[in-house]
């Protein structure tokens, strides 16, 4: 398979400029604000756009160095395959948030909700549709037994792959 690249479309700005104290989903992250700069090339893409609450920001995890297919997870303490979480360290270093979209002045969007770290690449925007977007009957795995702990998580800096037994 031909390799596939990506040019990022914009940059994230939010008040984190580190992992550690970054909320790690929209939910802790309640009332954040933040701003994204689309560049010019890709401005008149925004049309129309500001009719929408919500976006889904699609971005790329620019400070995750390491892959790795076995993650231990925040709300867990058990090792789970990556694709079982949200977490970074993936083979595609690539994130996905849903923000409230305030307003848009130029190329520029005023966002809440942000759980970014501050200069994330932008890959792309779309807007959040309730009707398309959400999903009644959806099971949650293993992260029932802890979403209760999702409203105030907060990155720790504890993240990690698995530690090796040998």
């Amino acid at each position: 398979m031909a390799k596939i690249i990506f040019t990022p479309i914009g940059i994230i700005h939010s008040p984190f400029h580190r992992p550690e104290g970054t909320p790690i989903q929209p939910a802790a992250a309640a009332d954040v604000a933040g701003t994204v700069t689309v560049f010019p090339a890709y401005q008149e893409g925004l049309q129309d756009l500001e009719g929408f609450s919500h976006l889904f920001l699609i971005y790329h995890f620019h400070l995750s160095k390491n892959s790795t297919l076995k993650v231990t997870p925040f709300l867990d303490q058990t090792t789970r395959g990556v694709f079982a979480t949200r977490a970074p360290s993936r083979p595609n270093p690539i994130g996905i948030s849903v923000v409230r979209l305030d307003r848009i002045e130029g190329a520029t969007l005023f966002i809440r909700d942000v759980d970014v770290i501050d200069g994330t690449p932008l890959l792309d925007l779309k807007p959040y549709v309730p009707a398309f977007d959400s999903r009644t009957d959806a099971r949650i795995g293993w992260l029932a037994a802890n979403l209760e702990k999702m409203p105030k998580v907060r990155d720790d800096g504890r993240f990690s792959a698995p530690k090796d037994d040998s």
